[in-house]
């Protein structure tokens, strides 16, 4: 409890941030049906946010260095605003698009500076448990947002944008009332996009389809879940069931990846996505969409996680937070291109071609993955982290828990653990 408390401030900027922005990728997408956009054109807003996050990642630590971390926030929740707001003063598509570049700015924006403050303020004994704490709230802010949905799409445009936007407003409140001092800015990782590479090809594949299937769901599934007949209040239900079951899976895929050769379990859940493809292409109704979500979240959100995990294998402690930064923006690649290109093929082909598309992702991944097997053998040295895909800042958060050492688990496949102190091997798995 007194954890909590101690951070109270950004947990509950948190819960803000979500309910202001974990719901607008959906309201674009229902509203812009309602006004006539094309599907290119909602999709084009999906993958404007997460060009604006890619951007704000890599622009707000230099900003906090600049003007320090209360400033920060504010310009960034700042975007937010204009970002959300001026929804309501125009129907031009293209308008809507550099609107939701400046929300996905504030996202990438306000994440960096939480995290952190996050990170200068735990201590080694403190961290697992702050860590823990965080992801509950975000999670749980997540799927709140979800579940607005349904009520924010029966409303006027005007409002349900208003309403988002004071959500926004808000969370720059509890940092700013807050009697905590900010700490100082520290030096930014580098973004290093070949040290990923060098690390692991096989995970820079997996993040960038992490990336493709993540994007598409979040930000074209409202116009599949729609095309089948979905109402708005089952559509939030539907993008929730997909957090609940990645939330769920987190577990028994870092039970998996901590015991077995990651790649093996890597191509295992992409295997396992095509099947879950398979099925929710042929469910109808709403409530077999809502659980083949579910079991859709539970097989795709851990890709991320476990391919992150793999490449860390091959790193060294001070070449966590880059590699992580790195690993982050192949995942905005892929969830960039992903938005625009599902979208024309669901405008070409129709609503299944949102799963074929997702398929065709995975079944090259495993297929990558099989080639990679039999380059060289695996080597396992940290443990299994929930990596959320936030900023750029978040390796330093998880870094210290890759490095915990543990006993061999029986079963281990993948060689012996090395120590915190060993020397990690630098070839590409």
């Amino acid at each position: 409890m007194a954890l909590l408390i101690s951070f109270a401030a950004l947990f509950i900027s948190v819960i803000l941030l979500q309910l202001s922005s974990g719901g607008v990728g959906t309201i674009d997408a229902l509203t812009g049906l309602n006004l006539g956009f094309s599907t290119g054109q909602i999709g084009l807003l999906g993958s404007a946010h997460f060009a604006g996050f890619f951007i704000g990642c890599w622009w707000t630590p230099r900003l906090m260095g600049a003007v320090g971390y209360s400033r920060a926030f504010a310009v960034f929740t700042s975007l937010g605003a204009i970002g959300l707001l001026g929804h309501i003063l125009t129907q031009e598509p293209l308008i809507w698009t550099a609107l939701r570049v400046a929300s996905g700015i504030c996202i990438a924006g306000c994440y960096t500076v939480i995290e952190a403050w996050l990170q200068a303020k735990v201590t080694n004994e403190t961290r697992g448990r702050s860590m823990g704490a965080y992801r509950f709230v975000d999670l749980g802010g997540q799927l709140a947002a979800q579940l607005m949905i349904g009520a924010l799409a029966s409303i006027e445009l005007y409002m349900a944008y208003t309403t988002l936007t004071i959500f926004c407003c808000a969370s720059i409140l509890p940092l700013a009332m807050t009697k905590a001092s900010p700490p100082a800015a520290d030096d930014v990782p580098r973004l290093r996009p070949f040290l990923a590479i060098s690390r692991s090809p096989l995970a820079v594949g997996g993040v960038i389809v992490g990336g493709l299937t993540s994007a598409a769901y979040r930000m074209v599934g409202p116009i599949y879940a729609a095309e089948i007949g979905l109402s708005a209040e089952e559509i939030g239900y539907f993008l929730a069931a997909l957090i609940v079951g990645g939330a769920v899976a987190q577990f028994p895929a870092g039970w998996l990846a901590d015991r077995f050769d990651r790649r093996n379990v890597l191509i295992g859940f992409s295997a396992a996505s095509l099947v879950g493809c398979a099925i929710s292409a042929s469910v109808v109704g709403p409530a077999p969409a809502i659980a083949a979500s579910f079991l859709f979240g539970f097989l795709i959100t851990p890709i991320y996680s476990i391919s992150a995990a793999h490449a860390h294998d091959f790193a060294s402690q001070d070449e966590r937070a880059e590699l992580s930064a790195a690993l982050l923006f192949y995942y905005a690649v892929g969830a960039i291109l992903s938005p625009v290109i599902v979208s024309r093929l669901i405008d070409v082909a129709g609503p299944v071609s949102f799963f074929f598309f997702i398929a065709a992702g995975h079944l090259a991944l495993v297929i990558y993955g099989l080639f990679r097997r039999l380059v060289r053998p695996a080597e396992r040295r940290t443990n299994y982290v929930y990596a959320p895909r936030t900023s750029f800042l978040i390796g330093r958060l998880t870094g210290s828990e890759r490095d915990k050492a543990g006993p061999r688990p029986e079963g281990d496949i993948s060689g012996a653990n090395t120590t915190q102190g060993d020397t990690p091997r630098k070839e590409p798995e």
